[in-house]
């Protein structure tokens, strides 16, 4: 055998040293690996196997869901009871009322409906001029003063007049509206209690004024029956004031 090099023994050596060595030393010298006993694998509490059988699992994460018949049936449950609870607060048992019907009306009716209002506001002076000039010609007959005698047949001229015109637009619109059953019945009360303070004013300025100039008593008649018109047209008034 021939003598080997330096170089050579040297290599010889080496290689003798590294197979040696143990195994784990050769093995720590790589890449460090993940030890599968330190990983901690969370768990649920345990539970006794007669509430376990009813429970449902809640997966971790990473893991695959998976239900059973029981769990399944007990989300169903929740589900339709969540259902049911919403359904009774969104949806009460309330009766809902009918919609009002529109009804297309002339540019004549809202005009005449205008002229109504407004001469119903002037109603109201001509009523007080009318009580107060008659409760002093009632109470002091000839000795009663000057501007409740020249104030008096005025304001029940003008009243008379107020109400004829009312009465014309009035009855007129009632007419073109009554196919419309909005506020039909408000409007029929308000028709019919105007139709009788105006027959109370017609028959308190016309036969009872004559008899009045002559007796106490058709003055006090006069008076109530005057009265009784004013309480009654206010009234009606009054419905179609508050109900719009």
């Amino acid at each position: 055998m021939m003598p080997l090099s330096g170089a050579a023994l040297s290599v010889l050596v080496a290689w003798n040293t590294l197979v040696a060595l143990p195994q784990d030393t050769v093995l720590s010298r790589r890449a460090p690996a993940i030890d599968s006993a330190a990983v901690v694998t969370p768990a649920l509490p345990a539970r006794d196997s007669a509430s376990s059988s009813s429970a449902v699992s809640v997966p971790l994460p990473g893991s695959r869901l998976t239900a059973s018949p029981t769990g399944l049936s007990y989300l169903n449950s929740i589900q339709r009871n969540s259902l049911l609870y919403t359904d009774t607060i969104t949806k009460p048992d309330t009766v809902r009322r009918p919609r009002q019907r529109a009804f297309a009306y002339s540019d004549a009716y809202g005009t005449r409906l205008t002229l109504h209002r407004r001469l119903s506001w002037a109603m109201l002076p001509l009523f007080a001029v009318s009580y107060f000039s008659g409760d002093q010609i009632l109470r002091k007959s000839s000795d009663a003063p000057s501007w409740a005698r020249s104030l008096h047949r005025p304001a029940a001229t003008g009243s008379a007049l107020l109400f004829g015109a009312n009465s014309i637009t009035g009855y007129w619109n009632l007419w073109e509206g009554r196919h419309d059953p909005n506020h039909r019945k408000r409007k029929i009360l308000h028709s019919v209690l105007f139709t009788a303070a105006s027959a109370g004013f017609v028959y308190a300025g016309t036969q009872l004024a004559e008899d009045a100039e002559q007796s106490q008593s058709k003055r006090r008649q006069h008076r109530n029956v005057a009265l009784g018109s004013i309480g009654v047209s206010t009234g009606s008034w009054l419905i179609m004031l508050l109900g719009n």
